[in-house]
């Protein structure tokens, strides 16, 4: 889906809804093959570590992938910027060692589907990286962003964000076992947006038992 404003807007404050330190954070200490959903503008490219051998960058919305596309010229690493979402990604099975998932799941069309697929792109063992922003753990802060949502105003108005997704329980629903997060917020007081920062690990699929015959 095209958000043509939005995504002229998140050009010039993206800079400031993630900071190049939790962009750093991130992306520390990976290495192999990557593939990052929603790539926005590229902003995180800079911040690969030289031991990443190629990144693969899915950005659906064309203003943005062309950002994008500027910002893998200066990266230091291989990137290769592609039209695609998240939610039916065009490469084969287990074939990434890492997956970056970087304030893109408020907005997938659907979070299931979105974290299936990077489920199945990445090998075994594989992680899944995120810096995601979540529902409130406080009772009137969610209420509050469950009635935005609802409304639609808010997914009208921030190209299809949802501001009170459980984020990382379907992350652990999808067959992620989460490793290590950190919760933030951002922004003055009760009006703080909730941020999660972190990293799982692929766990693999149980084979079907096998009954006698």
């Amino acid at each position: 889906m095209q958000h043509p404003v939005f995504a002229r807007v998140w050009s010039r404050i993206s800079a400031r809804v993630g900071s190049e330190r939790q962009r750093s954070e991130l992306l520390a200490g990976l290495d192999g093959r990557v593939i990052e959903v929603g790539a926005g503008d590229g902003r995180n490219f800079a911040h690969y570590p030289p031991k990443v051998s190629e990144v693969l960058a899915v950005e659906p919305e064309a203003y943005l992938r062309g950002l994008a596309r500027n910002a893998a010229r200066t990266a230091p690493v291989q990137v290769t910027v592609l039209d695609g979402n998240a939610e039916l990604l065009a490469v084969e099975d287990g074939a990434f060692d890492a997956a970056i998932s970087s304030l893109v799941l408020c907005s997938v069309l659907d979070q299931e589907t979105a974290l299936a697929e990077l489920h199945r792109v990445l090998a075994p063992g594989g992680q899944l990286r995120f810096f995601e922003h979540v529902v409130a753990e406080q009772s009137f802060a969610r209420t509050v962003q469950s009635k935005l949502d609802d409304s639609g105003v808010w997914p009208h108005l921030a190209g299809g964000c949802h501001l009170a997704r459980d984020t990382v329980g379907t992350i652990a629903a999808a067959g992620f076992t989460i490793e290590r997060m950190r919760r933030f917020t951002s922004g003055p007081g009760p009006l703080g947006v909730p941020f999660v920062l972190g990293a799982a690990r692929r766990t693999p699929i149980s084979p079907e038992p096998h009954l006698p015959g």
